[in-house]
């Protein structure tokens, strides 16, 4: 079940990322955060496809699931920093710190004492790289030069979108968990 809900999540990821990379064409004043966030856009792809071959060997059903609670308001979230009035550094420090969420908690799987199941290697792998890693920290200079420029608005609404990414990624995790 947690692959499916992580595959609709996904899905929902595509469009607010999408929406990243049209803020950044829009406000950067930088050239490589398009670059960079290209690069995102292109690994979700490969994402994607790599779900669909996880699912199919595992036997897991990827349509016509509906999403769970915890998955609907975390998609419900992504959608609201999708409006064309977010600021670009609410935006971007939202989207740092969801795929910091992930590379961070998937390289601890990695680590020697982990004990991961070898079937579970590749997935640890896949977002707890160090070029994940590497990726996590190009968006993070982008969020922090973002805010060093923006108001205190801004900022205050920037932390209230990382606390926020926290508080759905503990949600969507113990939904995983079955909690």
């Amino acid at each position: 079940m947690s692959m499916a809900q992580d595959y609709i999540f996904v899905k929902e990821f595509v469009p607010f990322l999408a929406s990243v990379l049209l803020k950044a064409w829009k406000h950067s004043d930088d050239e490589s955060d398009m670059e960079i966030l290209l690069g995102g856009m292109t690994s979700l792809s490969d994402e994607l496809a790599w779900f669909r071959k996880e699912a199919s060997k595992w036997d897991v059903k990827l349509v016509g699931i509906a999403p769970q609670q915890a998955n609907l308001e975390y998609c419900r979230f992504l959608q609201s920093l999708m409006l064309p009035e977010v600021d670009y550094a609410v935006a971007i420090t939202a989207f740092w710190a969801i795929e910091t969420v992930y590379q961070e908690s998937f390289s601890l799987c990695l680590d020697s004492s982990s004990k991961t199941p070898e079937e579970l290697m590749e997935t640890c792998q896949r977002w707890g790289s160090a070029n994940f890693g590497h990726y996590c920290c190009s968006l993070q200079k982008i969020a922090d030069r973002c805010l060093e420029k923006a108001s205190s608005d801004i900022i205050r609404k920037a932390e209230e979108a990382f606390v926020c990414v926290l508080e759905h990624e503990v949600n969507f995790w113990n939904m995983s968990c079955g909690e």
